[in-house]
């Protein structure tokens, strides 16, 4: 029987990663260092999936043009002493190799950079069962449906045979600009009450639910 999707995209941060905290906390102490005011857990969770200038401008809007660079720095300063240790969510390794093992294109889409992306790709050992990426550097940021678009048209697939699977709402505004299904899962930087209101099509707390969802609508 054919399956109900083909592709199936994944945000990367706070979806397959469980790194919610370490971004959120990299923003903080960025913003420690350079003497500003520090967002609070809720709006540096906020701005995740977003491209890394467009996150910390929403972040920290007083920071004025002049400091973005610096401000960057310090992010990446924080956050690379960390990445190494960041786990995946449980079951998603798993996840993704039966996935691919049955049949599904697999791809990503997230704000990370490509460089960010495939070191941990990388690091990870997933490098080989995605089909396709897009990051944040490549074309527009989230919530613009650009990274979908692209990634229909490099791997071929209809937007009806599309599903993004992400943890923000972001993300599934993403899909609903690119036409594109969407599930929600409620375990990442955006919480069930503002995932919900945007109607994904599901909203999940583990990756055995995702399976198992997947499989009810083969």
């Amino acid at each position: 029987m054919r399956k109900r999707y083909d592709l199936l995209v994944f945000d990367w941060d706070g979806t397959l990663m469980d790194s919610t905290a370490v971004i959120a906390g990299s923003i903080q102490a960025a913003c420690r260092d350079l003497a500003l005011t520090v967002p609070s857990d809720e709006a540096a969770r906020h701005v995740i999936g977003l491209g890394l200038v467009e996150a910390l401008q929403l972040a920290v809007p007083e920071a004025p043009e002049s400091m973005y660079e610096a401000l960057v720095a310090r992010y990446r300063h924080h956050f690379l002493s960390q990445d190494q240790r960041i786990p995946l969510f449980h079951g998603a390794r798993e996840t993704i190799l039966e996935l691919h093992e049955q049949g599904y294109q697999l791809a990503i889409a997230t704000g990370k950079s490509n460089m960010g992306l495939a070191r941990v790709l990388e690091s990870t050992g997933l490098a080989g069962y995605f089909h396709a990426t897009r990051t944040a550097d490549q074309t527009f940021s989230k919530p613009h449906p650009a990274m979908l678009l692209e990634l229909m048209e490099e791997l071929s697939v209809e937007a009806q045979r599309t599903l993004m699977i992400g943890d923000t709402t972001h993300d599934v505004q993403m899909a609903k600009n690119a036409g594109v299904d969407a599930l929600a899962v409620g375990y990442g930087a955006h919480p069930p009450e503002q995932l919900q209101p945007l109607n994904p099509l599901a909203l999940l707390m583990n990756f055995a639910d995702l399976r198992a969802w997947l499989r009810a609508c083969a």
